[in-house]
Order: C-alpha cells, then structure tokens, then sequence
C-alpha cells in the first residue's frame, strides 16, 4: 500500500490546565429553574405536546431516549438532564465522542472548548494529555470487563478512578484463555502497560465538578448512556495513547446497547437535538437491525413511535408534515431530518434553541408530575 503512516506515537500532548479554554463550569451551567429564552407560542404548543408523550410512553413503560450533540454539554445543560434522569423521565441517552469530551473535561478541569483555528495552526488542536489519556484509560479498563464507551467513562468519573490488574495478571489470562471474548482487549490492555501509558492497580483521579457530568448522572441513577464516536472525528485521536481498537470495541458495545432500548421504542419517543450527523446514522441502522430480528421472528416491526427533532436550522423551509421533499429541494439532504422522516412513527422538526427546548420540555414534565 503506497502512503506513509504518521507516528501519532511522537505527538508530545500539552497539559490541559495551560491550554486556553473558552468556557467554565460556573459560566455556562445553568440552573434547573433558571428562566428559559422565550418562544413563540406555537412552539411551545408543540413541546408540551412532546411533555404529553413521553409522559404516556412512561406510564406504560416505553423507551424515551434523548439523542443530543456536543453543544448541549457546551451550552451548560447538564443540571437539566440530570433532572430528567433523576425524575425518570429518560430512559436512554445517546450521544457522540465530542459529547463526551466537553462532558469529561468540565467535571475533571471545569474548563472545556478551544479555538479550532488558532490551535490548528499551531499543532496544539486537541492535543491534551489528560483528555486523550483519561478516556482512553476508561475505555481500556471497561474493555477487559466488556463494558461500552458510555458505561466505562460514566463509572470514571463518578468513582474518582478505575481499577487495573497488574500486567503479570493480564499475562497470565491471555496465555490460559487465548478464545476468551475479552483476549483482544486484554492484550491491547496490556500493550498499553508495557508502553507505560497505564498504572497497576487503583488510578485516582478526582472530579471537582462531577456535577456538571450528564456521562456521570446516567451511570449514578443505572440509566444507559451510549456513545457512538467516529475514528479519527475526536480530539483523543491526538495523542499518543491514540488506540482505535478501544474506542471502536466500546462503541460496538454501546450500538448493541442502543439497538436493545429500540426493542422498547413502540409507542415511545426519541429526542434528537442537535444531532445532526451521529443521531440519524445511528438511529437508522440499529432501528433496521431491531426490525430485521424481528421480521425473522414474525414479529411486527417497531411501529407508534414519536420523534421530535431539534435544530436551529429552518428545516429546508420544508413542512415535514407532508412527507419527504423531492430531490431537487434543498430540504432533501438535511439528514437530521430526513432521515428520521423515513423511520416510521410520526417525525416533528421544531426550529429550537437546544437549550430553550430543553428547559421548556423539563418544565413541561415537571408541571406533569406536579399534577
């Protein structure tokens, strides 16, 4: 094959306390009863009409799962979430390896978010010791133990650390268990080790700000979060610790995950805000795998399901109530929305702030619990 390979290797990562963050915990955190932006009245209309679903999906134990992008974390959402987690109202979260990242680096820095621009020019893009290297450690201490993406980094957090055999131990396992499911990720483990990336034993590490952490509200209350990341799309890419078997071997996990919650999405309702690649791709495949077994079974496929899907886009100018745009309209090839109009149930697009609809929709179900 021609092309040379770069030494990822040779990247000398930067502490991230010097790097120049743009945003802090006590910035952009808001408050549960903070006041949310105005909306129009016909918007607000159609979120309390989104409340009244999930509150019928929840009495009758259907899945409600909120599909969300890095800018919720950025926009300071988490004390929101927490509180539909906290209140039962989220049974699934979902998000991409940026989401994670942001999320990571407010509960262990307080900091989060540099300028592409600037730091692209100077090789320091992304290229943070403690953001590459954390993640990858919870993703390697969770592969041994099959945990996914999500599951790993949430029990990171929330437990100031993680805990690793000695490499004598992974050896051993290896050698007595050479067709053990886990042997590739026992080895990448131990591979790690000997390139002295990983400790033996208890890794501490403290989370001042774990309160602004939606990864470390899931794992507390036992409600899944998954997350579906690309290789190369995140900024642990640059880094030395740098191991795309890690990250695809928890996002595999987390897709069977995600695929499982579907099973339960019959007269349910998916949340996508500001997802606008990761959450249709994903959401299209592990909706067809869930119709595919069950097309096998003779079981009908997953039909009475909601979806509201929220950007700050205009929609194509398109009314989506009316099917699918043709192919010469620009509408056609906004995948956040076309693509959840192909998944059965009934799609809404609504022209939000995510943050606005976020608050608006957990006051919404709160007024519902008050009643």
């Amino acid at each position: 094959m021609s092309g040379n390979k770069l030494e990822l290797q040779n990247i000398k990562p930067l502490p991230l306390a010097k790097r120049k963050s743009l945003s802090s915990v006590e910035e952009v955190l808001v408050p549960p009863g903070a006041e949310p932006a105005v909306i129009d009245k016909a918007l607000m209309r159609r979120v309390k009409e989104c409340a009244e679903r999930i509150r019928q999906a929840k009495a009758s134990s259907k899945a409600v799962v909120l599909i969300y992008g890095a800018h919720l974390i950025k926009n300071g959402a988490a004390l929101i979430l927490d509180r539909l987690i906290a209140d039962g109202w989220l049974s699934h979260l979902v998000t991409n390896g940026a989401g994670t990242i942001h999320d990571w680096e407010f509960a262990w820095l307080g900091r989060s978010t540099e300028c592409v621009r600037s730091n692209v020019a100077t090789g320091t893009f992304g290229t943070w010791e403690e953001t590459g290297r954390n993640i990858h450690l919870a993703l390697l201490a969770g592969g041994i133990e099959g945990l996914g993406y999500g599951e790993a980094l949430g029990r990171l957090i929330e437990g100031n650390g993680v805990e690793f055999p000695t490499a004598d131990e992974l050896s051993k396992l290896i050698q007595t268990e050479p067709g053990h499911e886990l042997t590739a990720a026992r080895v990448e483990l131990l591979h790690a080790m000997r390139g002295a990336f990983v400790p033996e034993g208890r890794y501490e590490l403290e989370h001042r700000w774990k309160e602004a952490s939606v990864v470390a509200s899931a794992h507390r209350h036992g409600v899944p979060l998954t997350v579906h990341p690309g290789i190369g799309y995140d900024i642990i890419s640059n880094h030395p610790m740098f191991n795309g078997a890690a990250i695809g071997r928890a996002a595999q996990v987390d897709f069977q995950i995600f695929a499982g919650t579907l099973e339960q999405l019959d007269g349910g309702v998916v949340l996508s805000v500001g997802s606008a690649i990761m959450g249709p791709q994903v959401f299209e495949k592990a909706l067809s795998c869930v119709n595919h077994l069950r097309l096998q079974e003779g079981r009908p496929i997953v039909a009475d399901h909601s979806m509201y899907v929220i950007d700050l886009q205009d929609g194509g100018n398109w009314d989506w109530t009316q099917g699918e745009p043709p192919v010469t309209s620009p509408a056609y090839y906004l995948r956040f929305c076309k693509t959840y109009a192909r998944m059965g149930g009934e799609m809404h697009y609504l022209q939000c702030d995510n943050l606005a609809f976020v608050q608006h929709l957990s006051r919404a179900l709160a007024n519902d619990n008050e009643s």
